[in-house]
């Protein structure tokens, strides 16, 4: 559809609401198989989460995956019934949640920065003084995190706006800025990531099914650069679309939201799921770490405490058992 007719198709009240909003006719089929799939994607990550007994932040994947379903759920009711409201909230659904992953990806190297920042003095000598400061774990949490937050502010706002003919235009700039926004600090984040893999100064810690400690680094670091990279394409996919318009080629092609959003959306959830990290990050290495900073803040006071805090919890056999579960070997 051409974008000059634009107006008058939103003005005209004889025309379908599905014109109107998507500029064609959506398809019955494809937003119950997508919703169907991001509902068994979501329930497996919550499984692995439970069993593996993952960090809290861990389960950002299977919040993503149910945001997802939401998404396809709300499209699925606009493929017999466009509203407005219907028409945002499917909008928001789909835009946004992808953003999550990205953020999950920020967290999960900031982690590991983190991790060896409190075990490996070289590194922490060396971040505390100053240098390479992009990997002090502080800058690598907030830096990223409030960049994606802002990408998806602007495009949470200009989702919103793009639902109206008069603030169309202003809504389409604003998002494509916020794509741009993301896809800068994608790239700056994959410097950062691809350090951190080379560098022996940084480890992860080996799961149960990891054979060695260069093993569960690799799988990680993989994880995290491939899916990065599935999500950067998504964001082309989006700033194109988005720069061409509404009632472009792009705009008007529902196979293409499917191959370059859907899919690699889907994709990166493969990802996460074959090349779960879960394992790597479990709550009793959180306990540990705490332990170890409390250690360090008040060592005289707290040698005592903490041996026998220790002694308690493996002299107790509940205790004992949960320790030895979740164990895959600390390797700094």
């Amino acid at each position: 559809m051409p974008d000059s007719g634009g107006e008058d198709l939103w003005d005209d009240p004889t025309v379908d609401q599905r014109l109107k909003y998507f500029t064609y006719y959506p398809k019955r089929g494809y937003p119950e198989a997508s919703l169907s799939v991001f509902a068994i994607v979501g329930t497996i990550l919550v499984v692995l989460g439970v069993r593996t007994r993952a960090q809290r932040w861990v389960h950002i994947l299977s919040g993503t995956a149910y945001a997802e379903m939401l998404g396809y759920i709300f499209r699925s009711v606009c493929v017999t019934d466009t509203t407005f409201a219907m028409y945002v909230v499917m909008t928001l659904f789909l835009l946004l949640p992808p953003n999550a992953l990205a953020l999950f990806n920020y967290k999960t190297v900031g982690e590991i920065i983190r991790q060896n920042n409190i075990s490996n003095e070289r590194v922490r000598s060396r971040n505390k003084s100053g240098w390479r400061f992009w990997l002090r774990p502080r800058f690598v949490s907030w830096f990223y995190f409030s960049s994606d937050l802002f990408s998806i502010a602007m495009q949470g706002a200009g989702g919103g706006m793009l639902t109206s003919w008069d603030t169309r235009d202003a809504g389409n700039s604003i998002v494509l800025v916020g794509l741009s926004v993301q896809l800068f600090f994608f790239a700056c984040f994959t410097v950062t990531a691809v350090y951190v893999w080379r560098s022996p100064d940084y480890v992860v810690y080996q799961g149960p099914r990891d054979r060695s400690p260069a093993a569960a680094k690799r799988k990680v670091m993989i994880c995290i650069l491939v899916t990065t990279v599935l999500l950067y394409l998504r964001s082309i996919y989006r700033i194109a679309e988005f720069a061409d318009g509404y009632g472009g080629k792009i705009y008007s092609s529902e196979w293409a939201f499917y191959v370059f959003d859907t899919i690699i959306v889907f994709l990166a959830f493969l990802v996460y799921i074959f090349m779960y990290v879960g394992p790597n990050f479990p709550q009793n290495r959180e306990r540990e770490r705490r332990l170890e900073l409390a250690t360090e803040s008040k060592p005289e006071e707290n040698a005592d405490s903490s041996a026998q805090l220790v002694d308690g919890r493996h002299a107790h056999p509940a205790a004992r058992a949960e320790d030895e579960a979740g164990r895959g070997g600390y390797h700094y």
